[in-house]
C-alpha cells in the first residue's frame, strides 16, 4: 500500500515536473530575447505591446485560454469511466465551440481595439488578433492529452512556442524599424508622416511593438502544427477505443454543448478575473495617471514598459511551477473527488502546496536580494532607470508566494466543483487593489511603484481567501511549519550566503553580471542544504519527486539525512 502510494505521488509530481520544466524554459527564453528586444524597440516600445498584450490576454482568456483545464477536467473523467465515445464527442465539439467563439472574439479585438489602448498601442492589439482563433484550437489539444495525464506534448509545445515566438519577435521588430521606414504597413500609417524627433521615436517604438506581436502569433502556430502532429499519432489508437467502447448512454449534441458552456464559463470567468489585476493597472497607469498629474505619455509608458515588460517578466518565472502544478491538479482532484476519496485529495493538495512553496519561496528571497543585479543581467539597457526597476521587483518579489499560492489553490477550488469560489475572492481583492491604487498614484510620488505595490497586495488578498475556501470545502488544514517556516528559515540563509558570495566576487571584478552568476549557482545547494539541516523535508517527500531517489542518494552520503 505504502509503495502504491509513493507511486501515485511521484507520478502526480513528475507529471507537474514536466510541465513545470517546460514552462521554466520557456519563461527562460522569454527573459533572453526580450533582452535584446528591448534593445531594439526600447522601452517605449515595451509599453506599447505590454499594454495592448495585456488586453489580448483578456480576450483571450475569456474566449480560449481556459480551455485546456477545463476540457481535461470534463475528459478526465470520461476516460476514468471508460466513455471513449463520449470522450470523444466532447473533444469534437470543444473544436467546434472554440471556433466560433474564437473567431468571434478575433473579430471583437481587431475592430475593438480602439476600445481598449491609446491610438499609438492599436495597431499592435490588432496585430494579437488572429492569435486568438488559432489558441483556442491550440487548448483544445492541450486538454486532451491533460485528460490523459500525459504533459509531454503540451509541455514540448510550449518550448517550440517560445522559441519561435523569440526568434520572430526579435527578428520581425528589427525588420520593421530598419526596412520600413517611409513605407506604409497594411495596419499602420507610413513613417512619411513623422515630423518631429518624438513623432519618430513613437513610430518606431509601435513598429518594433508590432514585430514582437507578430512573433506571439507565430509561436502558436508552430506549436499548433506540433500539437497536430502529436494527435494525429495517438489518434489511431484512441479511435481504436472508442469503436470498443460497450457504453449504451451517449451525450447528445445538445447536452454536450451545455457541458462545455457549463464547465468552460466558470473556469473563464475564474481566470479572467484573476488576470483582469494586470489590465486594471495598466489602464490606471498609463490612462489616468497621466491626467491626474498632468505627466508626458511617452514618459509614462516607457516607464511601464520597464515594469511590465521587465519586472513583473522576471518576478513570472517562478510561478510557471505553480501553474504546472495546478494543470495537473485538476483532472485528478476531480477523479477523486469523484469517487469520495476525500482523504487522498487532502493528502494530493497538501503535497502540492508543500512542492510549490518549496520553490516559490526562495525564489521570492533571491529575487528580493538580487533584484538588481539579475535586472542589469538580464537587460544592460535599463541602467539608467535600475532604482525604478529593482525598486519595482524588491516590491513584487513577495508577491511570487503569494500569486503561486493562490494558483494552485484556484484550480483545488475548480477541482472540488467550487468554481464561483475564486472569482468572488478575486473579485474582492481586484476591488481593494484598484482603490488602492487610485489612492498612491493620486496622493504619492512613487511612480509605477505603487503598482508594484498594489500587484503584491492583491496576490495577497486572493491568495488568502482561496486557502480559507479550499479549508473549508474540504476539511483540508495546510501544515505550516514545514510547508512556509522551515523553507523560508532555509531561504533567508540562502539569501545571506549567496549575496556573501555577490559582493566578495564584485570587490575584484568590479562588474555586476559577472559577480551575480556564480553567486545564483551557489545558491541552488546552500537552500537545498539548509532546507535538510532543519528538516523541512522527509524522505519520502523527496523520493515524491523526479529523480528522488538518486537525490536522496547524495543526501544521505553527506549526511543530510539520517
Amino acid at each position: 500500500m505504502g509503495n502504491n502510494k509513493e507511486k501515485v505521488l511521484n507520478n502526480f509530481i513528475t507529471q507537474a515536473g514536466i510541465l513545470a520544466a517546460a514552462g521554466f524554459i520557456s519563461r527562460i527564453i522569454g527573459l533572453l530575447y526580450t533582452s535584446p528586444l528591448s534593445g531594439i524597440i526600447g522601452d517605449l516600445g515595451l509599453g506599447y505591446y505590454s499594454s495592448a498584450y495585456n488586453y489580448y490576454m483578456i480576450i483571450l482568456l475569456v474566449s480560449s485560454y481556459s480551455i485546456p483545464s477545463a476540457i481535461s477536467k470534463v475528459m478526465a473523467g470520461k476516460l476514468g469511466a471508460g466513455e471513449y465515445k463520449n470522450a470523444n464527442r466532447l473533444f469534437i465539439g470543444a473544436l467546434l465551440y472554440v471556433l466560433v467563439i474564437g473567431a468571434i472574439a478575433s473579430c471583437f479585438l481587431f475592430f475593438g481595439a480602439g476600445l481598449f489602448v491609446e491610438d499609438e498601442a492599436i495597431p499592435v492589439l490588432r496585430t494579437f488578433a488572429p492569435t486568438i482563433f488559432i489558441y483556442g484550437i491550440l487548448g483544445v489539444l492541450r486538454g486532451f492529452f491533460q485528460a490523459g495525464k500525459n504533459m509531454i506534448p503540451t509541455s514540448v509545445s510550449q518550448i517550440f512556442e517560445q522559441i519561435a515566438n523569440a526568434l520572430v519577435s526579435v527578428g520581425a521588430a528589427y525588420f520593421l524599424i530598419r526596412f520600413t521606414t517611409g513605407h506604409s504597413l497594411l495596419w499602420f500609417e507610413p513613417l512619411e508622416s513623422i515630423v518631429s524627433p518624438e513623432t519618430y521615436e513613437i513610430s518606431r517604438a509601435v513598429r518594433g511593438a508590432i514585430g514582437s506581436a507578430l512573433g506571439t502569433g507565430t509561436g502558436v502556430v508552430i506549436a499548433l502544427i506540433f500539437m497536430l502532429i502529436a494527435y494525429l499519432k495517438i489518434r489511431p489508437s484512441f479511435m481504436k477505443k472508442v469503436a470498443e467502447d460497450k457504453h449504451e448512454t451517449i451525450d447528445s449534441p445538445g447536452s454536450i454543448i451545455k457541458m462545455i458552456t457549463l464547465i468552460v464559463t466558470p473556469f473563464i470567468l475564474s481566470t479572467a478575473m484573476t488576470n483582469l489585476s494586470s489590465t486594471v493597472n495598466n489602464k490606471l497607469f498609463t490612462s489616468f495617471y497621466p491626467v491626474m498629474r498632468n505627466l508626458d505619455n511617452v514618459l509614462v509608458t516607457s516607464h511601464w514598459g520597464i515594469f511590465s515588460g521587465k519586472s513583473m517578466k522576471i518576478s513570472n518565472i517562478p510561478i510557471a511551477f505553480a501553474s504546472a502544478m495546478a494543470s495537473a491538479m485538476i483532472p485528478q482532484i476531480a477523479q477523486l473527488i469523484a469517487v469520495r476519496k476525500t482523504a487522498e485529495a487532502r493528502d494530493k493538495i497538501g503535497l502540492a502546496v508543500k512542492a510549490t512553496m518549496l520553490i516559490s519561496i526562495p525564489c521570492a528571497v533571491g529575487l528580493f536580494v538580487f533584484a538588481a543585479p539579475v535586472t542589469l543581467l538580464l537587460y544592460p539597457n535599463t541602467l539608467p532607470n535600475i532604482d525604478l526597476a529593482r525598486h519595482s521587483l524588491m516590491a513584487l518579489s513577495l508577491s511570487v508566494v503569494f500569486f503561486a499560492l493562490s494558483t494552485l489553490n484556484s484550480s483545488v477550488l475548480q477541482g472540488l466543483g467550487k468554481v464561483n469560489t475564486p472569482i468572488i475572492n478575486a473579485g474582492i481583492a481586484l476591488v481593494i487593489q484598484t482603490v488602492l491604487g487610485v489612492v498612491l498614484l493620486k496622493f504619492t510620488n512613487l511612480d509605477v511603484f505603487s503598482i508594484a505595490i498594489t500587484s503584491t497586495l492583491y496576490s495577497a488578498i486572493i491568495a488568502f481567501l482561496n486557502q480559507m475556501a479550499v479549508r473549508k470545502h474540504i476539511g483540508y488544514k495546510q501544515e505550516m511549519l514545514k510547508t512556509f517556516v522551515l523553507p523560508g528559515v532555509a531561504s533567508i540563509i540562502m539569501g545571506a550566503v549567496a549575496y556573501g558570495v555577490y559582493r566578495l566576487i564584485l570587490i575584484p571584478v568590479h562588474s555586476v553580471r559577472i559577480a551575480v552568476i556564480p553567486a545564483v549557482i551557489i545558491a541552488v545547494p546552500v537552500y537545498f542544504t539548509a532546507l535538510l539541516l532543519v528538516r523541512a523535508v522527509t524522505e519520502e517527500e523527496l523520493k515524491a519527486f523526479p529523480k528522488g531517489t538518486a537525490i536522496v542518494k547524495i543526501a544521505k552520503k553527506f549526511k543530510l539525512l539520517r
